[in-house]
């Protein structure tokens, strides 16, 4: 069965003189759980102060929509085998650039989750790129973009807490 995800976008023009092209493009994102975001075109893509650099772009909201739906299947994942993970932290880069085909699109994405765990039941290194791999492949956002989507997992944090050398 399809499911419907909604985000509502608003723009309003005010006084601003748009046939110069000089309008901001801050507008507003509205979830369906009610969240509210400010939006805005990137500062690389159209100057300041037109854009809003304080606001979040349509490319940091894909990177963000990645590392977020690899996060969660993770999560998951690492509760069905009985791991606990304490903390999860993601330093996810999005890589704009102009493709063979010439257009502009994100071209690559590196996700670089590092995993604090907690608890007896410690994975080994193989095992972290085991669970990122398995989440990787059940993200349905990674399934749904045709941009590389690497995960690089960082271990220094890990290896304090499970004591390798």
């Amino acid at each position: 069965m399809a499911q419907h995800h909604t985000v509502e976008i608003l723009w309003e023009r005010g006084e601003q003189d748009f046939l110069s092209n000089r309008y901001s493009r801050r507008h507003v994102w509205r979830f369906d759980g009610g969240a509210e975001i400010s939006g805005s075109s990137s500062p690389h893509v159209v100057p300041l102060p037109m854009s809003d650099a304080r606001a979040v772009d349509p490319e940091e909201a894909f990177v963000a929509s990645l590392s977020s739906c690899h996060m969660l299947w993770f999560l998951s994942i690492a509760a069905q085998h009985k791991f606990c993970v304490d903390r999860y932290a993601d330093a996810a880069v999005g890589v704009m650039s102009k493709g063979s085909d010439g257009k502009w699109s994100i071209t690559l994405v590196t996700l670089r989750p590092q995993v604090v765990f907690s608890g007896p039941n410690q994975p080994t290194h193989a095992q972290i790129g085991q669970l990122h791999h398995q989440a990787h492949e059940e993200c349905f956002i990674a399934s749904s973009v045709k941009s590389e989507v690497r995960c690089e997992p960082r271990y220094a944090d890990i290896k304090a807490t499970m004591g390798d050398p």
